[in-house]
């Protein structure tokens, strides 16, 4: 498994932002860009090309599924994109007939590599993935919660005036609306958040923690509907997810991956505090949730695998 070279299934906003950040990051050696529109992974290849000069040496390419035979690590993020109005479900049946046709285009391929996907819905879409590939459970993951996760360390930081890097904090769950904000286990630097936020002079209770998950949770359709689209966000988490894969950190992130008897999640892909390293998902850490959070939780499994079991594979 070549981990110096990546592909990215899909050049529309977040495929082509992805690239650009990778690309400035200096984590691969090769970048291949795969796209149903030659020329749209043309264009965007020579854009990205003409800014080398400026970064580290870096192949870059537009290519076919056979260009990706030995990349360590596949992105995908091709599909139809998310609308003004539109939940990240209701692109179940429009991006799981894509996958049916990209999932076989890649596996004829490519036999052993990470396929991180990032296309919404991002649960669905990677228990598809999995199914269809037939590749190891560790080996096959989403980019899951782990940009949720990043927007409430900074709406945190934001609120407590400090910085959101010493702020740790997981949301599980769906990527959307069903998604769980495990404040039980939320801290600044070791520091439990209600003696951190009495120790600061904040005011905190049920109410305000609430809002700020909704804020996290509708952040999205903010953008979208003031932008057309997130692509910056999700950019710099998967940038962050290849670092911890390339560099073998075993770093935690939410990544949505299969899971087994955790919480009645059984069968089912969600964002889940996980060791991410070389080999992938290594191991999946097991939060000690409170009476509510496990009730969410179990509530965003349940709206899952009522979309799973109306799919067609």
């Amino acid at each position: 498994m070549n981990l110096s070279k990546v592909g990215i299934i899909g050049c529309g906003f977040v495929g082509a932002t992805i690239a650009f950040t990778l690309m400035q990051h200096s984590l691969f050696r090769e970048i291949v860009l795969v796209d149903a529109d030659k020329d749209k992974a043309e264009g965007e290849t020579m854009d990205l090309n003409h800014g080398i000069p400026f970064a580290r040496p870096v192949k870059i390419y537009a290519g076919d599924y056979s260009s990706l035979k030995d990349a360590g690590i596949i992105i995908i993020t091709a599909g139809a994109g998310q609308k003004p109005g539109e939940t990240r479900l209701d692109l179940v049946n429009k991006n799981v007939s894509i996958f049916k046709q990209i999932i076989p285009s890649i596996t004829k391929h490519v036999k052993d590599a990470i396929l991180l996907v990032v296309s919404n819905p991002v649960d669905i879409l990677t228990w598809v993935t999995l199914k269809l590939s037939g590749f190891k459970e560790n080996h096959v993951f989403g980019s899951g919660t782990v940009l949720d996760s990043g927007r409430l360390k900074y709406v945190i930081g934001e609120r407590l005036k400090v910085d959101p890097r010493n702020v740790h904090s997981f949301i599980i769950g769906e990527h959307g609306d069903s998604e769980v904000t495990a404040w039980s286990s939320v801290n600044i630097s070791g520091v439990k958040i209600n003696q951190f936020c009495e120790m600061r002079g904040y005011e905190t209770n049920e109410e305000s923690k609430s809002k700020l998950s909704d804020m996290v949770k509708n952040s999205a359709y903010e953008i979208i509907d003031k932008k057309g689209a997130t692509y910056y966000g999700i950019a710099m988490a998967v940038n962050r997810i290849c670092e911890s894969i390339v560099h073998d950190e075993k770093s935690i992130l939410t990544v949505s991956s299969m899971q087994h008897h955790y919480y009645e999640a059984d069968g089912v892909c969600i964002g889940m505090p996980s060791v991410v390293g070389r080999d992938g998902v290594e191991q999946v850490i097991c939060l000690d949730l409170d009476g509510n959070e496990a009730r969410l939780l179990k509530k965003s499994v349940s709206a899952l695998n009522d979309v799973i079991n109306s799919i067609s594979i």
